[in-house]
């Protein structure tokens, strides 16, 4: 298979199915798509029912391109991350050999940069882009969104402020135009070789804002912190489950000796952590739900102390929902179940605390008036205490 042969087999299953979000080439499995959150084959003509370990190679080589860091880093690491382009679409692409054979998995970049208002996002998101220094972190599992959501936060900064604004991407997403903001993007491997490098050189960039594509690692963490902790916003991402993970990640990055210093740290610079899920809703397609900590007086102590009883980061974004904007997963869950968008099954399954969704769900069941438990009427054995062949 040509490039051209490859480029059309692209456009054909972006063409297949409506929602793509990923699509999927592994071997002895045919060309399949992430539709809706499900995995599905694709039909070609001829139909492709199982690739073989040649084609998914063919699929391989051609994405890489000639590449040589590519290469180096597949053979090398067994694994490797770049973008695609064809007409029809832009991809974030990870070749990854498994069994010693490549599998290709292409995540569909959008070329529309959202706004705000388009993804319905929690009033908090209109307060963030004001914010002068310290940092923004968005969590969540891979697919989840936080790209889009930080791309969402950066137009609307792009639209009312005149900063400079530098990103180093993993590949780059979303290409934002050059409207009230001045935008410098730059891309792992082509423009800078790690984050922790590329943030140590966006620091003598003159920038007021600074996108990282996700701290991995300790290096990368510090420089961030020394970047808010100078009058730079800082907005990043990171691959966890809440606000409390979140905190607790970064503060499990440096040694025991440096505990209490990192705390503080993270005190004077966070200002807010949103967590991000994609739920399946009824009818179809997905919906974002958002787990948000603010940092006020309660969240920073127990950014400083860390979680006790009554203080934990759960307790303070459930209480802080109406006078700080935050809010837990379950409360955005339960409202998403009470508006009808979501299942019961759905709502409970992807709940952090799950008697507490529970408990919401039959709340709102008893509002509309419908069965809170299977469990029938019961009626009283009368039969007790009678031996056998007595009468009743």
């Amino acid at each position: 298979m040509r490039k051209a042969e490859i480029d059309q087999l692209l456009a054909t299953m972006l063409d297949s199915y409506p929602n793509i979000a990923d699509l999927n080439i592994t071997v002895r499995r045919p060309l399949q798509v992430e539709a809706s959150g499900q995995l599905v084959p694709v039909k070609t003509s001829p139909m492709i029912d199982n690739l073989t370990p040649f084609q998914t190679e063919i699929f391989a080589l051609n994405l890489i391109n000639g590449d040589r860091r590519l290469c180096t880093h597949l053979l090398s690491q067994g694994s490797c991350d770049s973008s695609y382009q064809i007409q029809k679409a832009r991809f974030r692409v990870n070749i990854f050999s498994q069994r010693s054979q490549y599998s290709c998995v292409l995540r569909k970049l959008e070329t529309t940069i959202p706004c705000l208002a388009d993804l319905k996002l929690p009033d908090a998101f209109n307060l963030m882009p004001a914010e002068k220094n310290g940092m923004i972190l968005v969590t969540g599992a891979t697919g989840s969104g936080k790209s889009t959501t930080l791309a969402a936060l950066l137009n609307e900064v792009n639209l009312t402020k005149a900063v400079h604004i530098v990103t180093l991407e993993d590949p780059i997403e979303f290409v934002h135009p050059n409207l009230k903001a001045t935008f410098n993007q730059r891309e792992l491997g082509g423009d800078f070789d790690t984050f922790a490098s590329g943030l140590k050189a966006a620091l003598r960039q003159a920038p007021k804002i600074i996108l990282v594509g996700e701290m991995r690692d300790r290096e990368t963490v510090e420089l961030g912190l020394k970047a808010s902790e100078t009058g730079h916003l800082v907005v990043s991402t990171l691959h966890t489950v809440d606000a409390g993970q979140t905190i607790g990640r970064i503060v499990g990055m440096f040694s025991q000796e440096e505990e209490k210093q990192i705390r503080q740290r993270l005190a004077d610079t966070v200002r807010w952590v949103v967590g991000q899920r994609l739920l399946p809703k009824i009818g179809g397609g997905r919906l974002a739900v958002h787990d948000i900590l603010r940092n006020t007086i309660r969240s920073k102590e127990s950014m400083l102390q860390g979680e006790s009883d009554g203080k934990t980061f759960y307790e303070i974004q459930e209480a802080g929902r109406g006078t700080y904007n935050m809010q837990t997963f379950d409360q955005a869950i339960s409202e998403a179940y009470e508006k009808g968008l979501v299942s019961e099954e759905t709502a409970v399954a992807y709940a952090s605390r799950k008697a507490i969704v529970m408990r919401a769900v039959d709340r709102v069941k008893q509002l509309r008036g419908e069965k809170t438990t299977d469990v029938e009427l019961m009626k009283i054995d009368t039969d007790y205490g009678k031996g056998p062949g007595k009468k009743k």
